[in-house]
């Protein structure tokens, strides 16, 4: 039987009858319990969040224009033939800062190069747009002049099932912040 001198025995590592090992799992039955379910969950937290970094790596980021960038004298209707965009896929508009603009709008504000009603707007020189719905995504430069000279990309997106919400950076950082406060609660239990 395993006594309170045993404890202090197992601590200097000296020979006891019986085995240290057997004594633990008498004295602590819990903890053997407590250590098992916290591989558990720490198993399914790694899995979450590997699913979550899994779908946000299956997005395509395309560079509009690609070495060109956003710019006048650039075919953006060649420049998008040929690509499936999909929900959750990245657009990413390189220019000159306030040289031009990327103005998403509508498409009778796209086939009439107006800017008044812009659905989102930026001039900052480099812009991101997450493709987040399937349908027609129309943009335009705002610049007098560029619009009418070809400066436009209308894109369709398709819709995958795969994406939702949780499948963008900000949620997938969400995931892993929340896996790791997790584990910290499981280790301090």
């Amino acid at each position: 039987m395993c006594s309170s001198n045993s404890i202090a025995e197992i601590g200097h590592l000296t020979s006891l009858s019986p085995s240290p090992s057997k004594c633990l799992t008498q004295l602590f039955p819990s903890l053997f319990l407590i250590i098992g379910q916290m591989a558990v969950s720490s198993a399914v937290l790694v899995g979450l969040l590997v699913v979550s970094c899994a779908a946000v790596a299956a997005a395509t980021r395309y560079t509009v224009g690609d070495g060109e960038g956003w710019t006048t004298g650039v075919n953006y209707n060649n420049w998008a033939n040929g690509k499936f965009f999909r929900q959750g896929d990245e657009l990413v508009f390189n220019y000159q800062a306030r040289a031009h603009t990327v103005t998403e709008v509508s498409q009778t504000n796209f086939d009439s190069c107006n800017g008044n009603s812009p659905l989102s707007n930026d001039n900052g020189g480099s812009t991101t747009i997450r493709l987040s719905y399937p349908g027609m995504h129309y943009f335009i430069c705002t610049i007098p002049g560029h619009c009418s000279s070809g400066m436009k990309l209308a894109v369709n997106v398709n819709g995958d099932p795969s994406y939702s919400a949780a499948s963008s950076p900000a949620a997938a950082s969400a995931v892993a912040a929340a896996a790791a406060g997790a584990l910290i609660k499981l280790a301090l239990f």
